[in-house]
């Protein structure tokens, strides 16, 4: 459970030999398969975001890892995740189970982001040395130039002097491709830029400006990640 603080009561508690305090806005993962001590006040409010262990297991088996760890309130995946859970509550119930998947991968993929079980931390965990060193860069360097509609492996590992295939293997080892990784920093920026109500920007325009050369390409792209069309997210 990641559990969400939405009171200005202090919910304190312990689990795995951790203690944790979360305020306002804050939250904290943890599970109903280890004892749990949890205490408040009188009145206490907060959200639970359940999730089969089993499920975030296969997702990220080091997800015990992080449990008891206070998660802050300007952790920008809570933020999302908050507000796509509260999309899911507003709307008439799941039918289509493509979207039912598509939504659990969402909230699972979130999770993953809030807690830093996934993300360059946790894809920095397992390297060591140059590697770790080198695969950094790599992330650094297309998270700064995902923008550019001409950026590609082969640019990135001339400005890092690296050959292409050793870009490609460092990335294909974090589980996320060049490409795959490039599409999501683009469709994240996109969203960002439309949920913040950017409304001197057409969606156009921002297709544009997050990296996207097609805007047909982006609407196909944007629905099947997060559900809903562009336009809706305004």
């Amino acid at each position: 459970m990641l559990l969400i603080n939405n009171a200005d009561t202090l919910l304190s508690g312990a689990q795995v030999g951790r203690e944790y305090a979360v305020g306002r806005g804050e939250a904290v993962l943890v599970t109903a398969s280890e004892a749990l001590k949890m205490t408040g006040a009188d009145s206490n409010i907060w959200t639970n975001v359940v999730v089969p262990r089993a499920v975030l297991m296969r997702a990220f088996p080091q997800i015990d890892d992080r449990l008891g760890l206070k998660i802050g309130a300007d952790n920008e995946a809570l933020d999302l995740l908050k507000r796509y859970c509260q999309l899911l509550e507003s709307g008439s119930p799941l039918a289509s189970a493509d979207l039912i998947a598509h939504a659990t991968d969402t909230i699972v993929d979130l999770i993953g982001l809030v807690t830093g079980a996934k993300g360059r931390a946790a894809e920095l965990a397992g390297l060591r040395g140059l590697r770790a060193a080198r695969l950094e860069a790599i992330l650094a360097t297309i998270a700064e130039d995902f923008a550019d509609p001409g950026i590609s492996a082969q640019g990135v590992a001339q400005q890092l002097a690296l050959s292409a295939r050793y870009v490609h293997d460092l990335l294909q080892g974090t589980g996320v491709s060049f490409s795959e990784r490039v599409l999501e920093l683009r469709l994240q920026s996109a969203h960002r830029m439309l949920s913040q109500r950017h409304s001197d920007m057409r969606i156009s325009d921002i297709a544009m400006t997050s990296g996207f050369s097609d805007v047909s390409y982006f609407n196909r792209c944007f629905r099947r990640r997060f559900g809903y069309t562009p336009t809706s997210a305004r």
